[in-house]
């Protein structure tokens, strides 16, 4: 267990030991302290507070901070107004709720203390949401995220519309490269189109109490290939994440028959009013299951993922298309269903394809509960079509690898303090981490290679890498499409569904946990 994770743990449980204490004394069933929201519903019943504010607290984001002020009032009620009992409450509540909660000394004084107390109203809301404000950027910051999935690429672990707590403290808290920046929001400012941060101070990569990823864990990053991008999203130019900077220059490569240099050239050239540059913690964030870890060697085999040559169990949610005669069978959502097959229309689940087949995206655990006679209709199915957007975009360099998304591999991943031969192979796959990722000057000429104006054969990794999938394989933008993660790019675990949405609550959803 991290260190990082041990502390939250004892904060948590120190918080709600206090607020059990604190109920007591209030006259509310101590139990009731320990269900998550339902305190907070009992605290609004208790002081009174307008039912709205218990509603308020489900917004993401902004809910942090009406939360923790919902709790400032509740031990405003306790007779504590000075500035150092509120920030007790929002910085070290574990310490100071035990204390209001079993000290001879505190009692519960309810609506006739506040009301006799003579700040003004103006006064009490500017001091409460100053510290609720802090208090939820430092939680935000260093223990835990609001993430919304917004596309179907980890389907069926993950749902369009999951809202997730992404903890901080699972791999360690990581310090913002960018710390003067506009609370609750990323790097825009709504309806401003304007950055939210500003680079006069920059922190270089900090992680405190770090702890490693470990294999198979959710995790929520920063895009790598997010550096750079042109910042145009409309249906003619989807660009941002969907059609990164690089890839856009790989376009003009092909269809001018250029180099890398005067393909760039052309890109600034029409869009350089648009392209902007980003720090790591300002880049998009993203959810991808880690597949590999650093020092790990990945190949995908038919659709099959190997881990240094060991074959990796599906998950029981994991998808992949199969193919199906549509003459053989009936492909609608209600016939698929009748035979254990569930699929989502909406999300592409269902493709015809050639030659009066059909594509039909089905789970792992939905594969093996099939009866033989519907597995036999269906076939196993590859996109063994060469893509020319594969990293590390071999088509090129003329080299003869012929990898496609379900064949793939062998590719070594990067790990810290390792040494690898700089040939002209390894210079195709690993410059950018060099180059971009580690800050390094990268030459080459005359036939040598120069890394910060030394020349060298070899180089070692000053940091860990990544490979990271999505679990909805034919239907995600992932590691094979842009390459290793670099750790100083890792927000955090995916740990909690609290919430989920498709046309009203998806009730069996929240509150569960993420494997």
């Amino acid at each position: 267990m991290s260190i990082g994770l041990l502390i939250f743990i004892v904060a948590t449980i120190g918080w709600h030991v206090g607020m059990y204490g604190m109920f007591k004394k209030a006259g509310i069933e101590g139990w009731k302290a320990f269900v998550p929201f339902y305190n907070t519903w009992c605290m609004v019943e208790k002081m009174p507070l307008k039912k709205y504010w218990f509603f308020l607290q489900l917004i993401p984001i902004a809910g942090q901070f009406i939360t923790i002020w919902i709790t400032i009032k509740f031990v405003e009620h306790f007779g504590r107004f000075g500035f150092w009992h509120h920030a007790a409450t929002v910085f070290f509540p574990f310490l100071y709720f035990p204390y209001l909660g079993f000290s001879k000394n505190e009692r519960y004084a309810g609506n006739a203390v506040v009301n006799n107390y003579k700040k003004s109203a103006a006064r009490e809301w500017i001091d409460a949401a100053a510290f609720a404000v802090v208090a939820a950027t430092i939680i935000r910051t260093f223990v835990f995220e609001a993430y919304v999935i917004p596309t179907p690429s980890e389907e069926k672990t993950l749902l369009v519309n999951d809202y997730l707590f992404v903890s901080k403290s699972a791999y360690g808290p990581r310090i913002p490269n960018t710390p003067i920046a506009m609370p609750f929001v990323h790097h825009t400012i709504p309806f401003a189109n304007t950055k939210s941060y500003v680079e006069w101070i920059k922190i270089p990569y900090t992680r405190w109490f770090p702890s490693p990823v470990k294999r198979n864990d959710a995790v929520v990053f920063n895009f790598p290939e997010n550096d750079t991008l042109i910042n145009i999203e409309t249906e003619e130019e989807p660009f941002g994440s969907k059609t990164t900077y690089y890839q856009a220059i790989r376009d003009v490569m092909k269809a001018k028959n250029v180099d890398y240099a005067t393909a760039r050239e052309a890109v600034w050239e029409r869009y350089g009013s648009s392209i902007i540059v980003r720090p790591v913690d300002k880049r998009e964030n993203f959810i991808k299951r880690c597949v590999g870890i650093a020092g790990d060697t990945i190949e995908i085999k038919d659709g099959q993922m190997f881990i240094n040559g060991k074959e990796q169990d599906f998950f029981p949610h994991s998808e992949r298309y199969y193919k199906v005669d549509a003459k053989a069978m009936q492909t609608d959502a209600e016939s698929l269903a009748a035979v254990g097959i569930h699929v989502r229309e909406s999300q592409g689940d269902v493709q015809p394809f050639e030659n009066g087949t059909v594509l039909v995206n089905i789970t792992n655990e939905e594969w093996k509960n099939l009866s033989p006679e519907v597995k036999n209709k269906f076939q196993h199915f590859n996109w063994n079509m060469q893509t020319e957007n594969l990293f590390p975009y071999y088509q090129f360099a003329d080299s003869l690898h012929k990898w496609t998304s379900d064949n793939y591999g062998k590719l070594w991943i990067p790990q810290k303090g390792k040494s690898i031969q700089l040939t002209p192979d390894n210079i195709i796959r690993y410059k950018r981490c060099i180059q971009t990722h580690e800050a390094n000057t990268f030459e080459q000429r005359d036939g040598k290679i120069f890394i910060n104006g030394k020349e060298t054969t070899s180089y070692t990794f000053k940091m860990n890498y990544f490979w990271l999938m999505g679990d909805n394989r034919h239907n995600s933008l992932d590691s094979r499409y842009w390459g290793f993660v670099p750790e100083d790019h890792v927000v955090g675990k995916a740990s909690l569904i609290w919430f989920s949405w498709e046309g009203g609550p998806r009730w069996k959803r929240i509150f569960s946990w993420i494997k």
